[in-house]
């Protein structure tokens, strides 16, 4: 029997999706628990020190869509130690052969002029590329700031945010948004170098290049020129110890090295949870932010599910992984061949460097992926942020960022990642030295984290850091399960979803948490008829006294 319940509302991990709901409803006087596994919060947005004082990002780095949400601001996260720094340009694609770089700039006019150098017609082609998607996407990220309904996308497709170039036919842009993001930048860009960097880019939410329904994976980075892209000063872990410095400033409760065993159920009513030390917290409501399939399929006991719901959840698609990350402390930066700098900080540092030599080689790699094996060239993303933060690195030294793609959780040749971890990283430092032959010796300690690891350290199941595949058929009113969409769970009054599982998705977005937030804060509140019967009785009441005065 459990105890007396001691909370209004209990989340189950302290990802930033977790610790987002829980500072809203805590900030609405909800009395809230956040209960995290790991001796650490954050989740996948964490810092760690390590190597004697370097601040190790071991999840998520770049901050781009959260910028694209009220939460920061709604949250006042600044007064709570978040500072945060421009990346700027945020993304850089040097040329493979040294001959120069595209440079993608909050400035739209500034990147035009940087693509201009390779391809005049691609420069054109990119500015009326951000004249179409931009506006369209307005549309889209109010819908992720929703829970998802089938309604919510057309309405706002049907509301004037669905324009194109003069000219241009609003069917042919239905068309661009639902064919594959490969397809829409080979079709919109002549250039290699132009292909090879929005493609790279496009990559990084999950779907290969030639899956159908994927084309604003390449459109919603017109955002960027609005929103830019940041990085916390102090490492991406500032953000989430923002967050619980603000939800514990307003009364909230966080218990941290504490996993859950399971959420008590009973007759189809959340009770609360109970963790594996035996201890035992209740509260009416329930928000998980771990995985969906760790919620349903390990957590919730198999009976008290609706039938058929554990069955559907368990065919989830999840995927095979697709990412590995090395996180390297340097003696200097890249000095790349395509912007010579001598090793010192340089805009070619600031942002997401995106080393992929063109659309064949990513091809190759993801061939690579689906044999079930690691990419033989993997397509890199390096990540300096040293150069813009000093406070990541000990005086005169430097971090390095790699995420890698594509590398199966599953391997399909007899081998494992504990095996092949470090010949894995070993590939891509080989890529970086390819385009910074500076950077072959300087690289004095590095952590590795294959898909494997990301699961073991996150609960990132197959090591997929979107959680469950991000194609069209698992997004929006569809993710991850339509019964599941709204952030309620089917069947058990009080229980609820947050996180990468849920809609809109995986990244630092924190939407989820927002949305799962307002889900909750609607359902505490008394129906209109309940407000409007009471509201009429104290008017009768009030009435009745006044005539008894008289």
């Amino acid at each position: 029997m459990l105890k007396m319940a001691q909370f209004d509302a209990i989340v189950v991990g302290g990802g930033h999706n977790g610790l987002t709901c829980a500072c809203y409803l805590q900030k609405a006087g909800i009395k809230t628990l956040v209960i995290e596994r790991r001796a650490i919060v954050g989740g996948a947005v964490c810092t760690e020190t390590m190597f004697g004082g370097y601040k190790m990002d071991v999840g998520s780095s770049a901050h781009i869509m959260i910028h694209l949400t009220p939460v920061v601001r709604d949250l006042e996260l600044h007064k709570f130690g978040l500072e945060y720094i421009d990346m700027d340009p945020f993304a850089w694609y040097p040329l493979p052969d040294g001959s120069g770089a595209i440079e993608f700039w909050r400035d739209l006019d500034k990147t035009c002029a940087s693509i201009e150098k390779i391809s005049p017609k691609d420069a054109h082609a990119y500015r009326q590329f951000v004249a179409l998607w931009g506006p369209l996407n307005e549309g889209v990220f109010d819908v992720f700031l929703k829970a998802p309904s089938p309604a919510n996308l057309g309405r706002q497709m049907l509301t004037g945010q669905f324009k194109g170039e003069k000219g241009t036919h609003p069917l042919d842009i239905l068309r661009r948004l639902f064919t594959s993001y490969g397809h829409l930048i080979n079709e919109t860009f002549e250039s290699e170098a132009m292909r090879a960097a929005m493609g790279w880019l496009a990559a990084q939410s999950g779907p290969p290049p030639h899956e159908i329904g994927t084309g604003d994976f390449a459109g919603w980075h017109a955002m960027l020129h609005e929103s830019g892209a940041k990085h916390p000063r102090g490492g991406s872990g500032m953000l989430t110890q923002a967050m619980a410095a603000r939800f514990k400033s307003d009364g909230g409760t966080l218990l941290l090295d504490a996993p859950v065993e399971r959420i008590v159920v009973q007759n189809g009513v959340v009770q609360g949870v109970q963790l594996t030390s035996g201890e035992t917290y209740t509260a009416p409501t329930v928000i998980s932010n771990a995985h969906v399939q760790t919620t349903l399929l390990k957590l919730v006991e198999p009976e008290q599910l609706p039938n058929g719901l554990a069955e559907r959840v368990g065919r989830i698609r999840v995927g095979n992984g697709f990412g590995m990350a090395v996180r390297c402390a340097a003696d200097e930066l890249p000095d790349y061949l395509a912007a010579p700098s001598g090793g010192r900080p340089h805009p070619s540092h600031h942002g997401l460097q995106l080393l992929c030599p063109s659309i064949d080689y990513l091809n190759r790699a993801v061939s690579d992926y689906d044999r079930g094996v690691p990419a033989t060239d993997p397509a890199v993303i390096a990540m300096t942020f040293s150069a813009i933060d000093p406070d990541v690195a000990p005086k005169g030294k430097h971090t390095l960022f790699l995420w890698g793609q594509y590398h199966p959780y599953e391997l399909s040749n007899g081998e494992d990642w504990d095996s092949i971890a470090e010949r894995e990283a070993d590939k891509l430092l080989e890529v970086v030295y390819r385009y910074a032959p500076n950077m072959r010796g300087k690289i004095s300690n590095r952590y590795v984290q294959t898909p494997l690891t990301l699961e073991r350290t996150f609960g990132m199941l197959r090591g997929n850091v979107m959680h469950v595949e991000m194609s069209f058929d698992q997004m929006f009113a569809f993710r991850p399960l339509p019964e599941l969409s709204e952030y309620r769970v089917t069947g058990i009054k009080g229980l609820y979803l947050t996180g990468a599982s849920t809609h809109p998705g995986g990244g630092v977005f924190a939407a989820s948490g927002y949305n799962t937030a307002q889900t909750v804060l609607k359902d505490r509140q008394p129906s209109r008829q309940w407000v409007g019967w009471t509201l009429g009785a104290a008017a009768a009441l009030g009435v009745v006294a006044w005539a008894k005065k008289k």
